[in-house]
């Protein structure tokens, strides 16, 4: 589990799984987790994946085993984000990279692929925005003022508790997953998701999305909250090669609800987009 260390910038920590063939080339393939979470909740992903790519499973800053030497009103952009995934890159000496990321790792997705083009083979988007429509806006601060003055006045859990059961995952869902998501979710600590739901409330990737050359396959639940409509439509109409599926839930969370539905779409994608001859 190694940890980068940079001067004046956070140390960052990232999961490194390969079961490929060692006598193969096996390419790169990151997978960026979203809000409040870390590198351990591609949990189901990871042990489908790892025969076939070399997975690198980041914690953004402030999260997991991530540094949190920095400046929480300014550290969290889409450019230090960005250039978070590609250090970790260049630490490995990967070239170029398979990029999925969920949720707010998605909307890091955008940014990375548009800032550094010749660095991403293919993007994946998995329920993640381009930007916070005003009905997650309203929905995520609960009638507080907004979303970070939500976490903080609410208090972490609450925030969690009520969010999960609203918009994030069905009521059928695992009451052991539940537990262990807040639990885990809350040690991020509440000074750090309110940071990134500024972030995430100020964050717009629309003027990267021309810049971004990768194959992006965009995977959406159905009449999402988050994931909806009106980012659909901003990545139709600036995305230059862009693929659009909806998964079979109308929950935000789908790479935990419907995983083996997102893992085979994503590898249909990558081999779709992938020549023999490509090499990380």
């Amino acid at each position: 589990m190694p940890t980068i260390t940079r001067d004046e910038r956070p140390s960052l920590h990232y999961t490194l799984c390969d079961y490929t063939d060692p006598w193969t080339d096996a390419p790169y393939l990151f997978l960026q987790h979203g809000y409040g979470r870390n590198s351990a909740f591609w949990y189901q992903w990871v042990p489908r994946l790892s025969r076939q790519f070399r997975v690198v499973c980041p914690d953004l800053r402030g999260h997991g085993q991530s540094g949190r030497e920095f400046d929480l009103d300014t550290g969290f952009t889409l450019e230090t984000l960005s250039d978070d995934v590609i250090a970790i890159a260049d630490a490995l000496g990967v070239d170029k990279f398979h990029y999925a990321g969920e949720s707010i790792g998605g909307l890091v997705g955008l940014a990375t692929a548009g800032r550094y083009p010749d660095r991403v083979q293919t993007l994946t988007n998995v329920s993640g925005p381009v930007f916070i429509s005003e009905g997650a806006r309203v929905g995520y601060a609960l009638g507080e003022a907004s979303w970070p003055d939500a976490v903080r006045n609410l208090g972490a859990r609450e925030w969690l508790d009520r969010t999960n059961a609203s918009t994030r995952f069905p009521p059928d869902m695992n009451p052991g997953f539940l537990t262990w998501y807040t639990d885990t979710v809350e040690k991020t600590g509440t000074e750090v998701l309110a940071a990134l739901a500024q972030f995430a409330l100020d964050a717009n990737a629309t003027p990267y999305l021309p810049k971004i050359t990768a194959p992006m396959l965009c995977l959406f639940p159905q009449n999402g909250a988050i994931a909806n409509d009106e980012q659909r439509l901003t990545l139709e109409r600036n995305v230059r090669d862009l693929t659009l599926a909806h998964v079979s839930t109308t929950y935000h969370m789908i790479q935990h609800i419907v995983p083996e539905e997102c893992t085979n779409a994503l590898c249909e994608h990558i081999a779709r987009n992938t020549t023999t001859g490509d090499r990380t």
